[in-house]
């Protein structure tokens, strides 16, 4: 695995949450050398921790670990999200050597102009369908919890990290329209302001799709998928999973993909 990166996309981390896969990121993080790291919204979950907060010590140590990589040299970089909007009044603003903006534009090695942003501004102009406000809720929460029982077993008996959420969306149509009108209005935005492509998170859900001369990547999660986009030193960009055995999933595509692509859950 190659853990030597130009910039690497983490979003909806969740810290604060017992969801949170915290073990996987540290380890992630402590392998891993990169010039940028976009933090890109729902980092710290302050919704779920005004009711329940949960921030054990390797999540703290998650927290220490991007400081000490900012302190290092790395350009980091948080986008906040509707879970951490607080933060959103700090934008403009650099804390502890990390610098808070409500959207960026990162400029690839080879010339590309990509709008990073957390992405919930799409979701007044997305409908959403109850599947998705379920999952996004109590149905969300419970698949959370299942998830981690499930791979608790699986770790029982030597099996790899699987996201038992990411199954049922990958499995569930309306969740798969509501994903692909999300993305259809990602890449309208920066078709819009005239850039080569769309970095976002938001909807849990990794993968690229391109739609003419527009490219657009989610970077998924930290609760449900644990993965990253990153982009190599020629400018690149692939998105990669990380648990007991961490994997490349894709590399962006060259050619128009079809709104059949497999999902990378």
């Amino acid at each position: 695995m190659k853990t030597q990166f130009r910039a690497v996309f983490i979003s909806d981390v969740h810290l604060g949450t017992k969801a949170c896969q915290a073990e996987h990121l540290l380890d992630f993080l402590y392998k891993i050398e990169t010039e940028n790291l976009y933090l890109v919204g729902d980092i710290i979950d302050l919704i779920e921790m005004r009711k329940r907060a949960y921030f054990n010590d390797t999540q703290q140590h998650v927290v220490q670990r991007i400081l000490e990589l900012a302190k290092q040299g790395t350009k980091v970089t948080y986008i906040p999200g509707n879970h951490d909007a607080f933060f959103r009044q700090f934008c403009g603003q650099t804390l502890s050597g990390v610098a808070l903006e409500q959207q960026a534009i990162h400029t690839t090695a080879d010339g590309r102009r990509f709008l990073v942003s957390h992405g919930d501004e799409f979701d007044q102009m997305v409908k959403v369908s109850p599947i998705m406000l379920a999952i996004g809720d109590k149905a969300h929460g419970l698949m959370l919890s299942l998830n981690r029982h499930i791979n608790r077993i699986r770790r029982a008996f030597g099996r790899p990290y699987w996201s038992f959420a990411g199954y049922l969306k990958q499995h569930v149509s309306k969740a798969q329209e509501f994903i692909t009108r999300f993305e259809t209005a990602a890449i309208k935005t920066a078709r819009n302001k005239k850039l080569d492509g769309y970095i976002g998170g938001h909807i849990h859900f990794a993968r690229f799709q391109r739609q003419g001369d527009v490219l657009y990547c989610n970077d998924g999660d930290w609760v449900e998928h644990c993965t990253a986009l990153v982009e190599h030193e020629d400018g690149e960009l692939q998105l990669l999973h990380w648990s007991e055995q961490p994997c490349f999933l894709a590399s962006e595509p060259s050619h128009e993909t079809l709104e059949t692509t497999p999902s990378l859950a």
